[in-house]
């Protein structure tokens, strides 16, 4: 590697200050427990987070612009034109239409060892259309999606931090390959898990994944939340007159009926930590004709990969006779998959300490007293009006017990290179993910000063694996000889399944138009409040 003279006087520097002693103190001096110090950034990954201050406009529009976008997965096709056009504008080399999705892409940049992949998500939630920054219920658009999870905000900490590394590995002759992808449909878990069927981690050496949270942090190891099979049965049967021979009609809908309550009776003997999931896709036309189609839509939901795939085999075992019991036919299709997610403890470890060093933001009043009319709002008394988080949670490795809840299709990235997940406090702490209350801080300074603290963050952690290569030889070894050394990772997709990229495009062609009335014009406006005509904090309706 070649270091520049200015980095050299820099780790000079540090040497000569860790090496200075200490004064000497009696035992009356020693206090009983003195607080271990907090890290702190040096040398080039110092530089790194550093130069994310001057970036903060940068963060600001991209959060505000996708937020704007409001797109659903599968349909993220404002999103990737608008990302694709900034990177490519920075030196990035991008494909799009990746693994047989429309609204995929990819981006790369540079050459050699070691190859960094930045991933983070980008689709949002039906029926969760919010004006941001109002701490009451106002959608844009009524019945329109939104982004209520909060998924507009992670690529403005993977690109702000990209960009700050790139231009540090160009000054210095550093060698090395940023990738940036996107989690296409992820509230579908709809795209991960063909990106690794199709070898797109291949060469990489790390993972860094960000999501929007309450809070900064990150973890280690596995056993908490679930991986899932997410599938679609589709029961053919006969038409007939609902009333005048309904019985040369053989019901569809009848399969879908008796396939739920056979499910929910099996409910009972699964292990406590299963969760699993349905909605009637297609239920029949109209009460007088019997329904000849009908479908339903399955997450099924378990802690390990084998108990996946006992369950999803005891559900389609219940398909098959409830299609015997009516006649019908069925058929089946994977719409999205996800292993259970296990983090990498050695470059876990070095994200917590730079973590600890860059501190959650420095909230304003105005940033507090919007949260905590959220929080009053969501009658969330639990939390009485705390606010915002002004302290930093552990570093956390596997529960005692594993625990359940959601699932990521991250988990199968994770079992193919060492990856973390960056959490970054872009949220507030009482809204309800997957709901409209999660989009209401999420194009406000809580949201962008959040993104700016996870970016110092990613920035940091990747300007360590590219100086100090012992961390990758570590990170290597901890996945092959703990994680994955008596665990073969198979995908739950086959090689013949294909994403369901028409998903959500009816919604998006009915909500489009009306949304595109609210897209952010950053070259008029400096910010989406500005557009909207919001003062923030706005906690009463004017």
């Amino acid at each position: 590697m070649i270091y520049k003279t200015s980095f050299m006087r820099t780790l000079a520097a540090v040497l000569s200050i860790s090496s200075l002693t200490a004064p000497s103190l009696t035992a009356e001096d020693t206090p009983e427990k003195e607080p271990a110090p907090m890290p702190v950034l040096t040398g080039l990954s110092a530089e790194a987070a550093a130069s994310i201050d001057g970036r903060q406009k940068q963060i600001q529009e991209i959060v505000d612009s996708l937020f704007s976008f409001s797109e659903l997965g599968f349909q993220e096709f404002e999103t990737q034109r608008y990302l694709t056009d900034l990177l490519a504008k920075e030196g990035f080399r991008i494909e799009k239409e990746v693994s047989g999705l429309p609204s995929g892409w990819w981006a790369t940049w540079g050459s050699g060892k070691p190859v960094i992949a930045l991933g983070s998500d980008v689709d949002g939630i039906p029926k969760s259309s919010q004006m941001p920054g109002v701490a009451y219920r106002q959608p844009m658009v009524e019945g329109a999606p939104g982004h209520g999870e909060g998924h507009n905000s992670g690529h403005a900490v993977t690109i702000a931090a990209a960009l700050s590394v790139k231009e540090i590995m160009e000054r210095e002759g550093l060698p090395g390959t940023i990738m940036i992808w996107p989690g296409i449909a992820e509230e579908l878990v709809a795209a991960k898990a063909y990106y690794a069927r199709d070898g797109r981690f291949k060469d990489v050496d790390a993972a860094l994944f960000t999501h929007v949270s309450r809070m900064l942090g990150t973890s280690w190891g596995g056993d908490r939340g679930t991986g899932l099979v997410s599938v679609e049965y589709s029961f053919d049967g006969v038409a007939a007159h609902g009333a005048g021979d309904p019985w040369r009609g053989k019901s569809a809908l009848d399969a879908v009926e008796l396939m739920n309550i056979a499910w929910n009776f099996k409910r009972e003997h699964l292990r406590p930590l299963q969760r699993s999931h349905y909605v009637i896709v297609d239920g029949g036309d109209q009460p007088n004709v019997v329904p000849s189609k009908a479908s339903v839509w399955y997450f099924v939901r378990e802690i390990t990969a084998d108990r996946i795939r006992e369950n999803f085999g005891t559900l389609q075992t219940i398909a098959e006779a409830a299609a015997q019991m009516t006649g019908t036919t069925v058929k089946r299709r994977i719409i999205g998959s996800a292993w259970p997610r296990h983090f990498n403890r050695v470059i876990g470890e070095r994200m917590y300490k730079n973590i600890q060093a860059v501190g959650l933001p420095k909230w304003s009043d105005d940033d507090q007293t919007f949260a905590k009319a959220v929080q009053k709002l969501m009658e969330a008394k639990d939390l009485e009006e705390e606010g915002l988080a002004t302290k930093l949670d552990e570093f956390k490795g596997p529960p005692e017990k594993p625990i359940s809840g959601g699932s990521d299709d991250i988990g199968d990235v994770s079992w193919n290179v060492p990856t973390v997940t960056l959490r970054y406090p872009s949220n507030i702490e009482g809204a309800i993910f997957h709901h409209w209350s999660s989009s209401i801080a999420m194009a406000t300074p809580i949201a962008h000063k959040g993104a700016t603290a996870g970016a110092k963050v990613l920035a940091a952690t990747m300007m360590d694996l590219i100086v100090e290569p012992k961390i990758l030889e570590d990170a290597w070894t901890y996945f092959r000889e703990e994680q994955s050394k008596d665990v073969e990772y198979v995908p739950f997709i086959g090689p013949e399944d294909t994403p369901a990229i028409e998903k959500n495009a009816a919604i998006m062609a009915q909500y489009k138009d009306r949304l595109s009335k609210f897209y952010y014009d950053p070259s008029k406006y400096d910010s989406y409040l500005e557009q909207l005509g919001i003062v923030y904090p706005q906690l009463e309706r004017k």
